[in-house]
C-alpha cells in the first residue's frame, strides 16, 4: 500500500487482524524488576502473578530505534507515506518517540496522538488501514482514523485503583481513591487520560452498570464493540452475548486480550468495553 499504517501495542489489535490489514505494531516496553523488554515477550500469566504478588512492574515507551526500523521496513515494502497512530501523550511518551524517529525517514511520516488507547485506538488503526488499502492518500487515511478517535469511548471496570496509582496513570480517577473495598470504580478516558465514570457497590452490580453505560452510549447508530480483558473467561463471554443482544446498531463485536502494558496499569481483574462509532 502506498500509505503504511503503524500503531503501538496498546491498540490491542488481534495479531490476525493486524496481519490481514498490513498494520505494523510497535511494542511498548514493560519493566519487571530489572528486566526491560517488549511487552509481547512477557508471559501473560506470569505477569499477572507478578502483579498480584506486588512485584515492581512499570512501563516505558518504545525506543525511537524501534520506530525507525519499522518505518524503514514500510519504506522498503513500497510505502510512499506513513501514518503512525498512538496512545495518548498524557499516558505515554510513545508518540514523542515516534516523532523523533520520523525525522530520519525519507518519506512523509504523520504521527498522530490519538488522545486515547485500547481498541478506541485499535478500531481507528483498522479504519485507517482500510482507507489505505482502498488507495486513500495520507489525508484520507488520517481522516478515517480521526473520525474513529472522536467516535470512540472506553468504559472500564477495575477491581481496585491500586495498579493505576502505582503506575502514575490515575489521572482524574484519583478522586476515587480511599473508597471502601466493596466499592468498584468504573472509569473512562477523557481529555487523553483516565477519568472517573461511576462507582458501584460490588462486582456484579458494577459490571451490570458498565454494560448499561455502554449500551446507552451505543444508542441506535452503527457501532463496533470490543470487550477487552487480561485473560478471557465466562465473564467476558457473557458480556459479549449481552451486548450482542442489547445494541441494535451493532456492526461487529470482538473479544480481545488487553495489552499487557494496559493490564499492568489497570490490574488483572479489569474489563473494558470499547464503543466505536462506525459512521
Amino acid at each position: 500500500m502506498p500509505v503504511a499504517v503503524i500503531t503501538d501495542s496498546t491498540a490491542c489489535i488481534p495479531e490476525q487482524l493486524a496481519a490481514q490489514w498490513g498494520i505494523a505494531v510497535v511494542q511498548v516496553q514493560l519493566v519487571v524488576d530489572d528486566r526491560i523488554d517488549d511487552e509481547s515477550r512477557f508471559d501473560r500469566n506470569e505477569l499477572i502473578e507478578m502483579l498480584r504478588a506486588g512485584r515492581h512492574v512499570s512501563t516505558r515507551p518504545p525506543d525511537p530505534g524501534a520506530f525507525f526500523w519499522t518505518y524503514q521496513d514500510a519504506v522498503s515494502a513500497g510505502a510512499d507515506a506513513i501514518v503512525s497512530l498512538h496512545i495518548s501523550g498524557k499516558m505515554s511518551a510513545t508518540a514523542e518517540a515516534a516523532r523523533e524517529a520520523a525525522q530520519q525517514i525519507k518519506v512523509p511520516v504523520y504521527v498522530i496522538d490519538s488522545g486515547t488507547t485500547g481498541m478506541s485506538l485499535g478500531f481507528a488503526a483498522l479504519s485507517a488501514a482500510r482507507a489505505a488499502a482502498a488507495g486513500g492518500q495520507p489525508q484520507r487515511v488520517i481522516d478515517a482514523a480521526v473520525r474513529r478517535f472522536r467516535g470512540g469511548n472506553e468504559f472500564v471496570y477495575v477491581d481496585t485503583l491500586e495498579y493505576l496509582r502505582r503506575g502514575g496513570r490515575i489521572g482524574g480517577a484519583s478522586a476515587m481513591l480511599g473508597t471502601a473495598l466493596s466499592i468498584k470504580p468504573l472509569l473512562t478516558v477523557a481529555d487523553g487520560e483516565v477519568a472517573p465514570l461511576a462507582r458501584t457497590a460490588g462486582t456484579k452490580r458494577a459490571l451490570a452498570k458498565l454494560a448499561d453505560l455502554a449500551v446507552r452510549r451505543a444508542g441506535t447508530e452503527p457501532v463496533d464493540v470490543a470487550i477487552a480483558c487480561a485473560i478471557p473467561s465466562d465473564r467476558e463471554m457473557s458480556m459479549v452475548s449481552q451486548l450482542r443482544s442489547r445494541v441494535p446498531g451493532l456492526r461487529e463485536i470482538i473479544l480481545v486480550q488487553a495489552s499487557t502494558v494496559i493490564t499492568a496499569h489497570v490490574g488483572p481483574g479489569a474489563l473494558g468495553i470499547t464503543i466505536s462509532s462506525a459512521t
